[in-house]
């Protein structure tokens, strides 16, 4: 058996997972958000969103890059192709929304009043675009 496949597969699985979390993340702040703290829906949405990043965002996160790194390394002559170097640019964005959410999640959880429904509507998309982006360079590899 070719271990490369199975590290993909995992690799693949887990990008869903840590997908599936970066969409409904900010789902869970926006309701939190119409919500005070102290009401059931603040802290029901502080709690969910919680268990979320630490269940499914933050590892999902770590086995992605790790089963990444792994890939990398077990097939070399992928970083000598220009839709790898694309790929890995929109990763990059892809992590650092996980980061910017997780910091507009410590304020809407702090009620500083700083993160607005709206915006975080519009953060929203940001992930779905940048996984677009991945799956065409990775299927097409447009060069």
């Amino acid at each position: 058996m070719d271990i490369y496949l199975w590290v993909k597969s995992a690799h693949v699985v887990f990008v869903v997972a840590l997908m599936a979390g970066l969409l409904i993340y900010p789902r869970y702040k926006i309701h939190q958000l119409a919500s005070r703290p102290g009401e059931p829906l603040f802290e029901t949405m502080r709690d969910a969103s919680a268990r979320l990043k630490r269940i499914i965002l933050n590892p999902s996160l770590i086995l992605v890059w790790g089963l990444g790194l792994w890939m990398l390394y077990l097939n070399p002559s992928l970083l000598q192709q220009g839709w790898m170097h694309a790929k890995l640019a929109l990763v990059v964005g892809i992590t650092a929304m996980h980061a910017y959410f997780t910091v507009l999640g410590k304020k809407v959880d702090a009620v500083t009043g700083t993160v607005e429904a709206k915006t975080l509507r519009m953060l929203n998309e940001v992930p779905f675009i940048l996984m677009i982006g991945i799956v065409i360079l990775v299927i097409v590899k447009p060069f």
